[in-house]
């Protein structure tokens, strides 16, 4: 029996061919853009009217949970439902990386009787393990590949 692998995604393009990118606007300080207009201010924590690379990972996590479950919550509770999915992790500073990050999705359910509110977040897990990209990628992890360019 033969397996068939699947070949390599190409890592040098971006969904709807979207480019990104940053620029370095000041000391310690960049602009994150994409080719659809978006900008995100990137700096040191401490600094205001800026995120931290680390606070952008814990946001980019929590905006791809709540894009995984946001059919199944408005389906169950209405086009206009209120969520909010607070993110949060210390860095490890001697390993400089993060161990762990937690997810708290904040909904109300009291609508609902206990056995839909149960197969709603049951639903929800189950989106969100299936769909988040972000967070199936930080599951398994995944390679980095850095070119620099410039002379020499």
């Amino acid at each position: 029996m033969t397996t068939e692998q699947k070949p390599a995604p190409d890592i040098t393009k971006n969904a709807g061919d979207t480019e990104l990118w940053v620029e370095r606007t000041g000391k310690r300080l960049y602009t994150g853009r994409n080719s659809r207009g978006a900008e995100v201010l990137i700096g040191s924590v401490g600094v205001e009217n800026v995120f931290s690379p680390g606070e952008l990972l814990k946001i980019a996590l929590a905006g791809c949970s709540g894009l995984a479950a946001d059919a199944k919550l408005s389906h169950y509770l209405g086009d206009d439902v209120d969520v909010t999915i607070k993110a949060s992790g210390m860095s490890d500073t001697e390993e400089d990386r993060y161990p762990a990050i937690a997810e708290e999705l904040v909904v109300d359910l009291s609508a609902l009787d206990a056995a839909t509110r149960e197969r709603l977040i049951n639903l929800v897990h189950r989106a969100i393990d299936s769909h988040c990209t972000v967070g199936r990628t930080l599951d398994v992890g995944a390679t980095v590949q850095l070119t620099v360019t410039g002379e020499r």
